[in-house]
């Protein structure tokens, strides 16, 4: 009953945006629904507003990276229903260029969602009151949740004690990159371990080995 509860939700939502919404699925027992990125604000809107719909909490918004894809962003918008009990996953595609209309007048809580999505990712929203980093340094260079972002960084930060302030400098890796074989210690080593020495069989004297030559 549920599942069909959603998809009549889907249908719903689908007819009100025939030109903007290009699809809607039933995922984990979600509704997810992909709409253009022009649109975002207006569907969220209706979402909000409609009777049939009530989605008056916005849970999250967050990003997934695609580098492969010329819009490599997806933009994630997951919003509750608290009077039908129910969710939606609002799905749209972005690239670096193209800006994403904010939703902070729809939901204040996207102010620092929308923040973070640009620190991590580099999703630019259109008329955002205060779009700047939220969670990596006002000097941090790039966006560390890309798919390409290296992992080492660009830069690493150290207090100096001369200058009595934190310093910038390029990352200084203390060894190089070295590849282990997982092999077991047991079965891999071959050089002997000091003291196993000890474990050989040691030599017998003469008279035992004379011994066991007559039997």
């Amino acid at each position: 009953m549920a599942i069909e509860a959603l998809r009549e939700l889907g249908d719903h939502v689908a007819a009100a945006f025939p030109q903007d919404v290009t699809g809607t699925a039933i995922a984990h027992g979600e509704l997810m629904v992909s709409v253009k990125r022009d649109a975002v604000a207006r569907l969220l809107a209706f979402l909000r507003d409609d009777p049939k719909c009530l989605f008056q909490v916005l849970v999250d918004v967050c990003g997934a990276d695609y580098p492969e894809r010329p819009e490599r962003f997806d933009v994630v918008y997951n919003l509750l229903s608290v009077k039908l009990n129910q969710r939606v996953r609002v799905k749209a595609m972005a690239d670096e260029a193209s800006p994403v209309p904010s939703v902070t007048g729809l939901f204040s809580s996207a102010g620092w969602f929308e923040r973070e999505a640009w620190d991590l990712y580099g999703i630019y929203f259109a008329d955002h009151p205060d779009l700047r980093r939220i969670l990596t340094d006002y000097g941090f260079e790039g966006h560390p949740l890309r798919k390409d972002f290296p992992l080492t960084g660009y830069v690493e930060l150290r207090y100096d004690e001369e200058q009595k302030r934190v310093v910038y400098e390029p990352v200084k890796l203390k060894q190089e990159f070295r590849s282990f074989d997982f092999v077991s210690p047991w079965e891999g080593m071959v050089h002997v371990l000091p003291g196993d020495e000890k474990a050989q069989e040691a030599p017998k004297a003469p008279e035992q080995a004379k011994a066991e030559e007559k039997k």
